[in-house]
């Protein structure tokens, strides 16, 4: 079962009322990244890419098509019996763009990042909500240890 937006909304700190939804809570972009090199997924660990970030424009990202790393704002925190999804605000597919994600783990604690993908040239103002975390109540076995964990958190 999906929890109400009020429940998410207590996992993270200083969102704005506009954020808080009826199912889940809006997720900021904070900077937008391209890859460089090549990154590395193996058998027994991974290495991400050197990536650079994309420069604002009096505070807007002014994105071609290709594909982007999006940071979201917002510090995340997974609580126990729970599962994480990120998904897309409509607004972005209403643009030619999509988000893709992956599941956020109980016990995951950070400023989590999706892949933008850009199919037509698009301006995204910083702080703008481009997404929407939901929570969902889940067995699970054990919490998140990873090596994301605490990811960018003050």
């Amino acid at each position: 079962m999906f929890r109400a937006g009020s429940f998410v909304a207590a996992q993270l700190d200083s969102i704005a009322a506009a954020q808080r939804q009826p199912n889940g809570v809006d997720l900021t972009v904070e900077a937008i990244y391209t890859q460089e090199t090549p990154g590395r997924i193996e058998t027994g660990g991974k290495t991400i890419g050197d990536r650079s970030p994309v420069q604002t424009e009096e505070g807007t990202f002014r994105l071609e098509p290709g594909g982007y790393v999006a940071q979201y704002a917002e510090t995340v925190r997974i609580p126990d019996e729970h599962i994480g999804f990120v998904y897309p605000r409509s607004t972005l597919m209403r643009n030619s763009c999509m988000l893709h994600t992956a599941v956020w783990d109980a016990g995951y604690e950070g400023k989590g990042e999706g892949l933008l993908e850009v199919h037509h040239p698009i301006e995204i103002e910083q702080g703008a909500r481009i997404a929407q975390l939901v929570l969902a109540a889940a067995d699970h076995d054990g919490t998140y240890e990873g090596s994301y964990q605490g990811e960018r958190v003050d």
